[in-house]
C-alpha cells in the first residue's frame, strides 16, 4: 500500500522512480548531477521565485498573500502595530470562523470581529464575516494561485493541490511579512509523494491522508520537509479529493506541500472565476527527491485514526475484526497522554460485538468540501440515523458550498436522514462546537483528535474520544445507526454532482479594500483586547526555575495552551495565559507566577530575594562560583521541560503564554515542528536542546538552573552553552545546545522578543 524509500531517488519524466543516478544516463543519454536534478522539483522552482536572498541554501521568502482567523489576527495586528505597521503590504485576509459561535465572555468574540473589520479598512485588507467560510476554504476559492506562496497563521494552511505552496506559522512570522521582512529558513528537503493506481469506490481523501500520516509521522520521514505530489495517480483524483489529502499533510509535521497540476485544477480555477491563476506545474525531465513515499491508491481501504493522534491508524476492517485488542491498545496508549487524570475505557462501546459510536461530524477545512458532503448524502439517501444516542452534524466549509448543497438537494437528503446541517465554523475541530458527552466516542472528518481537542476537560473529570475517518465511512456508520461501518460495505450510487460556485455570495458580504488603506479609520477595541505587556531584554546571566516537566513522547500545542472556549481570550495575553498547561499541568501557572515575582522585583529596582525567599540559598550557591552574578546582570524566570513539544497547531500563544508568565526558555529533547521553535524564538525564549535521556535528567521540576553569560553566548553564535543545576550548596554542570539560528533570530532573543527587535530598528 505504502512504501518509504531509504534514500533519495530520481524521477524521470514525472513517472519513473530511479534509485541509481547511472540509470538516468542510460535512459536519457545525459549526465545529470543530483544537485542539478534537485532544482527540477516544483518546490525548488517556486521557492527560487520567492527567495530574495540570492542564496538558495539560506532562503529569505516574501509571500504573495497572508491569511489569518479570529483567534490569531488580533494578536498579529497588535504586534505589528507595536512594531510600526502603517499598511498591509500584500493582500491579508481576516476570516472569522473560530469564535463565531462561542458565547464565552459576553461581547469579546464579536469585539474581535469588529477589530478585524476596522483594521481591514484602516490597513487595506480583506474581512470575511462569520459563517461565510472557514479560513482555508476561502483561501482555496479566492486566494490560491499556481506558483504562488501563501503564509497563514493556522497550521493547516495547505493549498498545494491548487499549485500553491502554503505554510502555517505562528503569528510573529506574519508580522514580519506585514513589516516587509522575510521568512528565513534553510532550503528544505523535498520528499516526493508518488501516487499510483486509483481509489476504489467508497474510499475518500481522508482515508488516503490517514494512511500516509500513519506511515510517516512517528519516524519523522517528512518532518519539516516539503511534500511534492507526483505520479500517474494524481490525474485520477478530482480537485476536491486532492485538497482533502493535502490539508492533512500538516499532521505528518511537514513544512509545506505542492502538487503537480493539470486540467482538473484548471477547471477548479475556472469554476471560481479565476482561470488566470492556473498554470501547469510539473517536475522537470529529471528531478531529484530527498526521499520518496510510494502510495498505491488502489490498495487503500477505509481508515480510522483512533484516539488520541492522527497517526494512530488502522483500517476499519482491522478494527472490526480485532475490536477488543484494538480498544485495549488504544486504552494503553491513552495512559501516556491522560496521565491517569481520569479512568479511561472504551470497552462499553462494544455492543453486540460491534463498535458503537455516539456522534458523527463532517466539518471544516478537511471534511466540509462539496464532494465529501455530496457523497455522504448519497450514502444516507433512503436511510435514517435513528432516534437513539447517535447524532450527526455536517458543516459545509463555505456558504457557496452550502448554497449549492441546497440547490442540488444534497442538504435535503442529509436533513431527511436526521443530519443537522450547520454553517461554516471550525468549532468541532478545536473544541468549541459539538462537544460530545462525557465518555462518548465521536468519529469526525476533521483535522485532529488530540486529547480534549473535542472540548472535554480532564481537570473536571471529563473525557471524550475522537477518531478521524473519511466522510463516506462516517455517513455509512450513520446509515447503520452508529455502528462502525466502512463505506466500501455500502451499495451506493454516487451521483457525482457538478459544483457551481456563486461568487455573488462573497461579493455581497466580504469587505475587500482592494489593497487601499484608509488611515482615517478608527480601530474598534473591545475591553478584552489588550496590548502586549512589556518584555525585558535578555540579561547577561539567567536563573531559571523548572516549573513543569513533561515526559510524554509528544506534547501538543493543545496541551501547552488549550483550545476550545479558552480561545475567546486570545486577544488578552495575560488573560489567556491563565489557561497555559491547564489540562496537562494545572499547577504550572501558579509556579511560573511565583518565580515571575523575582523578575518583576528586578525590573522595579528592588531585591528579588526579598519577594522570593527560596532564592536566598540558590543565589548563595551561584555566587560561590560566580561572585559577580547578581544586581544589574541577572534575570530570573521559568522554563519547562518536554521531550518533544510543539506538535499540532501553529498558534503562537503556546509560546507567548509562557513568555508573559515569565518564561525565558524551553528545554527539549527535540522540537516537534519548526513553527513551534520559531514561536519560542520570536517571543524571546531560548530553544534549548538536551541530549540527556529524558528519564535520567540532571534536573527536575522545581530545580533552579543558572545559565552564565547567556547573552554573550547568543551574540557570539555559540552552538551550545554550559549551565549549572543548583543542588543544595553545589552546582552540577549541564550542557544545552541551541540549534541553528539566523542572525536575526539571535538578535530577537537578545532584544527580548520580536516587538522589541522591531522597535529598536525604528
Amino acid at each position: 500500500m505504502i512504501k518509504l524509500y531509504d534514500s533519495g531517488v530520481y524521477l524521470l519524466h514525472g513517472a519513473s522512480i530511479l534509485e541509481d543516478g547511472q540509470e538516468i544516463k542510460a535512459r536519457t543519454g545525459k549526465d545529470v548531477t543530483r544537485e542539478e536534478a534537485a532544482k527540477n522539483t516544483i518546490a525548488y522552482r517556486i521557492l527560487e521565485t520567492h527567495n530574495t536572498s540570492g542564496n538558495m541554501e539560506k532562503l529569505q521568502i516574501k509571500f504573495d498573500k497572508l491569511t489569518s482567523h479570529d483567534i490569531t489576527f488580533v494578536g498579529i495586528i497588535q504586534t505589528a502595530r507595536a512594531s510600526g505597521l502603517e499598511r498591509f503590504p500584500v493582500p491579508y485576509v481576516l476570516t472569522n470562523c473560530h469564535n463565531s459561535l462561542c458565547a464565552v465572555g459576553g461581547t469579546i468574540n464579536e469585539d474581535d470581529h469588529m477589530f478585524g473589520l476596522t483594521c481591514a479598512k484602516k490597513y487595506g485588507g480583506v474581512y470575511v464575516p462569520p459563517h461565510q467560510a472557514v479560513i482555508h476554504q476561502y483561501a482555496r476559492e479566492m486566494l490560491a494561485g499556481c506558483g504562488k506562496m501563501i503564509l497563514g497563521s493556522d497550521s493547516h494552511t495547505r493549498y498545494g493541490a491548487l499549485g500553491t505552496m502554503a505554510m502555517g506559522e505562528g503569528g510573529p512570522e506574519l508580522v514580519k511579512q506585514l513589516l516587509n521582512k522575510t521568512y528565513d529558513i534553510k532550503m528544505p528537503q523535498v520528499i516526493g509523494i508518488y501516487l499510483d493506481g486509483e481509489p476504489v469506490k467508497g474510499v475518500g481523501p481522508q482515508d488516503v491522508a490517514l494512511a500516509i500520516i500513519g506511515a510517516t509521522f512517528s519516524n519523522g520521514y517528512v518532518n519539516n520537509k516539503v511534500m511534492e505530489f507526483v505520479g500517474p495517480g494524481v490525474e485520477k483524483l478530482s480537485a476536491d479529493f486532492r485538497i482533502g489529502i493535502d490539508v492533512m499533510t500538516t499532521e505528518t509535521t511537514c513544512l509545506s506541500s505542492i502538487w503537480k497540476t493539470d486540467e482538473k485544477i484548471r477547471e477548479f480555477y475556472e469554476i471560481h472565476g479565476r482561470e488566470e491563476e492556473y498554470e501547469e506545474l510539473n517536475p522537470g525531465e529529471v528531478a531529484y527527491y530527498d526521499g520518496m513515499v510510494y502510495v498505491n491508491l488502489s490498495e487503500i481501504r477505509p481508515m480510522i485514526a483512533m484516539p488520541f493522534h492522527p497517526s494512530n491508524t488502522y483500517t476499519i476492517e482491522e478494527v472490526n475484526a480485532n475490536l477488543k485488542d484494538v480498544l485495549h491498545d488504544v486504552e494503553k496508549k491513552a495512559l501516556v497522554s491522560l496521565d491517569g487524570a481520569v479512568d479511561y475505557s472504551l470497552q462499553d462501546k462494544i455492543v453486540d460485538g460491534k463498535l458503537y459510536v455516539d456522534q458523527g461530524i463532517i466539518a471544516g477545512c478537511a471534511g466540509g468540501g462539496f464532494e465529501n458532503i455530496c457523497a455522504a448524502a448519497d450514502i444516507l439517501r433512503g436511510h435514517y440515523i435513528g432516534a437513539d444516542e447517535f447524532t450527526f452534524s455536517v458543516y459545509p466549509a463555505s456558504t457557496p458550498i452550502y448554497m449549492e448543497l441546497i440547490k442540488n438537494g444534497a442538504a435535503a437528503d442529509l436533513m431527511e436522514a436526521g443530519t443537522i446541517v450547520k454553517t461554516a465554523f471550525c468549532g468541532p475541530c478545536f473544541g468549541a462546537g459539538d462537544t460530545p458527552a462525557n465518555g462518548a466516542f465521536s468519529i469526525r472528518h476533521s483535522t485532529r483528535n488530540f486529547p480534549n481537542r473535542e472540548g472535554s476537560k480532564l481537570q473536571s473529570g471529563q473525557i471524550a474520544s475522537v477518531a478521524l475517518m473519511d466522510a463516506r465511512s462516517i455517513a455509512a456508520t450513520a446509515a447503520n445507526k452508529g455502528f462502525l461501518t466502512p463505506a466500501t460495505d455500502m451499495d451506493v450510487e454516487y451521483k457525482g454532482r457538478t459544483y457551481h460556485f456563486d461568487r455573488n455570495i462573497y461579493a455581497n458580504r466580504v469587505f475587500d479594500s482592494k489593497g487601499v488603506a484608509d488611515p482615517g479609520v478608527k480601530i474598534r477595541f473591545g475591553p478584552n483586547i489588550k496590548d502586549w505587556p512589556a518584555m525585558p531584554a535578555l540579561p547577561e546571566n539567567l536563573l531559571l526555575k523548572v516549573v513543569s516537566e513533561i515526559h510524554d513522547p509528544v506534547t501538543t500545542t493543545d496541551e501547552l495552551i488549550p483550545s476550545g472556549e479558552t480561545s475567546s481570550y486570545r486577544s488578552n495575553p495575560l488573560g489567556l495565559a491563565e489557561f497555559a498547561l491547564s489540562r496537562k499541568d494545572p499547577a504550572y501557572v501558579g509556579r511560573a507566577k511565583e518565580v515571575q515575582k523575582a523578575q518583576k522585583a528586578i525590573e522595579e529596582g528592588t531585591c528579588p530575594l526579598e519577594v522570593l525567599e527560596e532564592l536566598k540559598p540558590v543565589m548563595a550557591a551561584v555566587k560561590a562560583k560566580f561572585p559577580d552574578a547578581g544586581e544589574g546582570n541577572l534575570g530570573i524566570g521559568s522554563t519547562i521541560f518536554a521531550v518533544k513539544p510543539g506538535d499540532g497547531s501553529a498558534r503562537e500563544q503556546a509560546a507567548s503564554c509562557q513568555k508573559v508568565l515569565g518564561g525565558w526558555a524551553n528545554i527539549a529533547s527535540e522540537y516537534a515542528t519548526k513553527r513551534y521553535r520559531s514561536n519560542l524564538i520570536n517571543w524571546g525564549m531560548l530553544p534549548f536542546l538536551t541530549e540527556e535521556d529524558h528519564e535520567h535528567l540532571s534536573f527536575a521540576n522545581g530545580d533552579y538552573i543558572f545559565v552564565p553569560e547567556i547573552r554573550r553566548a547568543i551574540a557570539n553564535k555559540a552552538a551550545e552553552v554550559k549551565a549549572y543545576v543548583v543542588k543544595g550548596a553545589d552546582l552540577a554542570e549541564v550542557t544545552f545546545k541551541l540549534g541553528d539560528m539566523t542572525d536575526a533570530e539571535r538578535e530577537i532573543i537578545e532584544k527580548g522578543c520580536l516587538i522589541n527587535y522591531y522597535k529598536s530598528q525604528r
